[in-house]
């Protein structure tokens, strides 16, 4: 082997030597930049996770929050619809009780009259116990004239009045024509006869009295009280 080839393959044997050495070094470095990088990300990871560590505690604390207030709202809720059941079971009952007691009142409206009108009836059946055929006429109309007034008072305590009539002009609120009869004596539309008594209760007309009314004379009338 000559010199030369001696001082290549030395240099070729450093060459890869050195090249080991430098590969060596390489991943030594590599190894203790990622180690580093492993310190650093394992130092940072707490430091990293704390506020999302606390802002989950805050939203744990605030959903606990809202369950416990809607449990509440809850609970106010049915308090409210009870009380409610409640109020509306009272109003029906007490819608009923109205009900009836006005359906008593239209029912038994006449009540107080019919009792105030029964002493009248019972002079009434007082006199027909009495009448005979010997009976005193005089004695049996004064106490048909008794029984009347008292009547007639009756109906006046109880604002009951009857329509006047004879010599008052026509009313068609107050009276029923039943026909005209022609005369000179007293002026058209003037009340001559009264058929059948009207009545008012509290000024309210309940009957219209049926009367006969006066009506301008015919021209042959005229001429016959001239002659």
């Amino acid at each position: 082997m000559t010199i030369f080839e001696r001082l290549f393959m030395s240099k070729t044997r450093n060459q890869k030597e050195s090249d080991k050495i430098q590969m060596e070094n390489s991943e030594q470095i590599n190894s203790n930049i990622i180690n580093d990088n492993d310190m650093v990300n394992e130092e940072d990871v707490p430091a990293a996770s704390a506020p999302e560590e606390t802002e989950m505690q805050l939203l744990r604390a605030e959903l606990e929050e809202n369950i416990k207030l809607a449990a509440s709202l809850e609970k106010e809720r049915d308090e409210f619809k009870d009380r409610f059941m409640r109020k509306m079971a009272e109003f029906d009952n007490f819608k009923r009780r109205t009900e009836q007691e006005q359906q008593a009142i239209l029912k038994y409206s006449g009540e107080k009259f019919i009792i105030k009108l029964l002493p009248v009836v019972d002079d009434f059946e007082r006199s027909l116990q009495h009448i005979t055929d010997k009976s005193d006429v005089k004695s049996l109309q004064d106490g048909v004239m008794l029984i009347y007034e008292k009547f007639i008072k009756f109906l006046t305590d109880n604002e009951v009045k009857k329509i006047d009539t004879i010599g008052k002009e026509f009313d068609v609120n107050l009276h029923d024509a039943l026909y005209p009869q022609p005369t000179a004596e007293v002026p058209p539309n003037t009340i001559l006869q009264e058929v059948q008594a009207g009545y008012t209760y509290k000024e309210k007309v309940i009957r219209h009295s049926q009367v006969i009314v006066s009506a301008e004379p015919r021209i042959d009338e005229e001429m016959k009280e001239g002659e």
